[in-house]
């Protein structure tokens, strides 16, 4: 690792002159961030795909970022390269286009049996009761959370970024001018927290450490003591379980 004198002169080398070896340099300088990032993302993938694989699509994204940054503007480049990463991963799997129509049918279909039960019940779906209501063994039923994964996180996404994230740019140009878009995110948000703490204890730790902690598959799967399989498995019944809040919220706002 460089110290922080180096590091500007390698991006002054970079910005000024394009220099091949001070790219080389700094690829090495932030190559840590491609394995942080592919950490966090390969709790969608379980074994569907290798952690080498995602690392791989993941330094295109840190290339990318090296070649786009732009130093004048004092953003942070960890960050910068963090998202660029994380979209190289996102796009290239998109790319192998190997999650088949049936399974996005199958999410979408454990999505409804999960918002089914807990409207009628009252409480957290279990397991067994998701299980019997599709019709399947539990075997077959922690088969399909392994396969949907991939699924949820595209599905997930999506929705965030064709429903919300408008939103937050209408929020972040003048809340004062449009005070219905900074209720519509305060509500958003309110229902996130909500969502969260009625998750059940193993799915809300799960998500905590994930998206508020910034843990990866591997780091929460030795604090929780279970396995990284497990921890997915978890992870997926959570996101199945909010994605179904959030759509209700979205028919609620559009009637």
């Amino acid at each position: 690792m460089f110290s922080v004198n180096n590091i500007s002169q390698l991006w002054k080398q970079y910005t000024e002159n394009k220099d091949p070896a001070a790219k080389e340099k700094l690829i090495v300088q932030y190559a840590y961030l491609i394995k942080y990032v592919a950490g966090r993302l390969s709790i969608y993938f379980g074994s569907n795909v290798e952690f080498d694989d995602l690392v791989g699509y993941g330094a295109f994204g840190l290339i990318d970022a090296i070649e786009k940054f732009d130093v004048t503007k004092g953003a942070k480049f960890e960050t910068y390269a963090s998202l660029r990463i994380r979209g190289s991963i996102i796009d290239s799997i998109r790319d192998l286009d190997w999650v088949p129509r049936s399974l996005r049918q199958k999410n979408k279909e454990l999505e409804r049996v999960y918002a089914e039960i807990e409207n009628e019940a009252g409480h957290s779906a279990t397991d067994k009761q998701v299980a019997e209501k599709l019709g399947i063994s539990m075997d077959e039923f922690y088969r399909l959370l392994n396969d949907v994964n991939v699924s949820s996180m595209m599905s997930l996404e999506e929705f965030m970024e064709q429903n919300y994230e408008r939103g937050l740019e209408i929020v972040s140009e003048n809340t004062e001018d449009k005070p219905e878009a900074s209720l519509e995110l305060s509500e958003i948000k309110e229902l996130l927290a909500d969502s969260i703490n009625k998750l059940p204890e193993k799915e809300k730790a799960v998500i905590t450490f994930y998206y508020f902690e910034e843990l990866t598959l591997k780091e929460i799967s030795a604090i929780m003591n279970v396995t990284e399989s497990r921890i997915s498995q978890l992870h997926t019944k959570a996101l199945l379980r909010m994605r179904g809040k959030l759509f209700r919220h979205k028919i609620m706002l559009e009637s």
